[in-house]
């Protein structure tokens, strides 16, 4: 019988983490000596802000991202808050604006000047007041416009709406009262219809944001969950915890069934919390771990057995918390497909950590890169109350784009097929036109539906050709009259695109196989 080894074909197989050189670390930032499990730092193309130690009050520090060596110790800061900040978030559709939550029990927005803080900043741009205890977490929507979430110690989530005239915003458009205990980390799926949460009550909750209503919930006696994530349109959610010899796992789950994980794996017997990272658009996990110096990372597929493990960076230096780089803020030339800023608190250092594929052009990659969620809303604060749900709106990372290359993918669309819309661009001839259908389900909400069409720009004013079959259709043909054939043919082109991709796949396993097998035999016929 034949040995045939199994290997499984990647583009990030060999992945490896580039730490900053000194003079491109941020030197002398006084850390915040907090133990809250949070990751203390947030960043985006043109800020880092990080939560700093100080005496009367909460304040954080923000540095433009290009500000680094030496950090003056009088540096200005953002303080408004009258207790320690607990959490820091960008926005995801201004670079200049920044959630921050406080053990005073408020959240306050912060509008940060284009020249980065030149003075100390007091006075936020709103204030929300509707916690009872201390703020320990927030979240923005993903795709809609000026909602943020948040959570605290009175076990509340509240959502806010920042469109309105007052400054001071007491009244929260909606407060989920469904835990018994803190929640310790909230996570959304792509567009924003669902909320994972995890609790200090060793639950999961996947929760319906607008009403409160508690889709799924675990029961799970063999797995305390700390923090959850959604991973992307995989309709899977991750969590990292202890199992019942408290040792650090990570569990898969169902998001449509949580009474058991469908994969669980124990890493070590280490105590501090584990955060996870999560990149749709490579579909790679990156496992950190508080007070660590290593950070794991995987690949996950659909299919079993979920996860595969690639390799691990690791570092004498420990991390207390960890900010992660948005997409559009990458260097697209160096192959770079993920940033941290590690901060270091032995050495009051914030330090800048690459994750490479190992390329020897220093091109633009196109397969490495594929469409991401840009810095565009979907959606407005009112659209999304009033029941809309709408998929991140897309750009391309390819250096020189402008803003027409922006996208809108609805409910169904995948990181791989806006890969296939993205790569088609190229073709010269074809521009692509994303038709959104809205219908409405039966409880009344309004659903987006992406619809694939290729228009006619053609002087004698020829209808519309569609694709199918990755094949343009004759003219003479019938275009669908319904929503439902629009649906349909959507479908099927995403389904053949599918199969065509595992197709592929299967044929570059076989090649490698088939070259280590002649391999063999040509030593095994070797003269002695």
């Amino acid at each position: 019988m034949t040995w045939r080894p199994q290997y499984r074909s990647s583009k990030y197989r060999h992945v490896f983490g580039k730490p900053a050189t000194k003079e491109n670390c941020y030197d002398g930032v006084p850390i915040t000596r907090s133990v809250h499990d949070n990751q203390l730092c947030a960043a985006n193309p043109r800020f880092i802000a990080v939560i700093t130690e100080c005496a009367g009050g909460g304040s954080f520090l923000v540095l433009p991202v290009h500000h680094t060596g030496k950090v003056d110790p009088h540096h200005p800061k953002v303080s408004g808050h009258r207790g320690n900040v607990l959490d820091i978030k960008w926005n995801h559709f201004n670079d200049f604006c920044i959630a921050s939550c406080s053990e005073d029990a408020t959240v306050k927005i912060w509008e940060i000047p284009e020249h980065g803080v030149l003075k100390t900043i007091t006075v936020p741009w709103k204030e929300l007041q509707g916690h009872s205890r201390r703020v320990g977490l927030i979240e923005w929507h993903p795709t809609a416009n000026n909602i943020i979430f948040s959570t605290g110690y009175d076990y509340q989530v509240m959502v806010w709406k920042l469109d309105v005239p007052e400054q001071v915003i007491k009244n929260p458009v909606r407060s989920i009262s469904v835990h018994s205990d803190v929640v310790l980390s909230m996570s959304f799926n792509t567009d924003g219809s669902k909320l994972a949460t995890s609790c200090k009550d060793k639950k999961i909750r996947v929760i319906d944001p607008r009403t409160g209503t508690i889709l799924q919930e675990t029961n799970c006696k063999s797995h305390k969950a700390s923090k959850v994530l959604f991973l992307g349109n995989l309709k899977m959610l991750l969590s990292t915890g202890n199992s019942r010899w408290n040792h650090r796992q990570i569990a898969l789950w169902d998001q449509e069934d949580l009474s058991q994980p469908s994969y669980s794996e124990d890493l070590d017997g280490s105590s501090g919390v584990l955060f996870p990272f999560y990149d749709p658009d490579t579909h790679m996990l990156y496992i950190a771990g508080k007070g660590d110096g290593n950070i794991r990372y995987y690949e996950i597929s659909p299919e079993k057995p979920y996860v595969h493990y690639l390799t691990e960076y690791r570092s004498h230096l420990p991390q207390k918390g960890m900010g992660v780089m948005p997409k559009r803020g990458l260097d697209v030339c160096s192959c770079e497909i993920f940033r941290f800023y590690k901060l270091v608190t032995i050495k009051s250092l914030i330090e800048p950590l690459s994750m490479i594929v190992p390329r020897r052009s220093e091109s633009y990659q196109e397969d490495i890169y594929p469409m991401t969620a840009g810095n565009k809303p979907a959606m407005t604060a009112n659209e999304w109350i009033s029941g809309l749900d709408k998929g991140p709106v897309m750009m391309s990372l390819r250096p020189g784009s402008k803003v027409d290359t922006y996208v809108e993918l609805g409910l169904k669309k995948s990181p791989m097929e806006s890969t296939e819309m993205h790569n088609s661009r190229s073709q010269p001839g074809l521009s692509q036109l994303i038709q959104r259908l809205e219908t409405k389900d039966g409880n009344g909400r309004k659903e987006s539906h992406p619809t694939l069409l290729l228009p006619s720009t053609e002087e004698n004013g020829s209808s519309a050709s569609h694709v199918s079959n990755g094949q343009l259709d004759s003219p003479h043909c019938s275009p669908p009259k319904t929503e439902n054939e629009l649906r349909q043919m959507f479908y099927k082109q995403q389904e053949e695109i599918r199969k065509m991709r595992e197709l592929l796949n299967q044929k570059d396993v076989r090649i490698k196989q088939l070259e280590l097998e002649i391999k063999n035999v040509r030593n095994s016929q070797a003269p002695l």
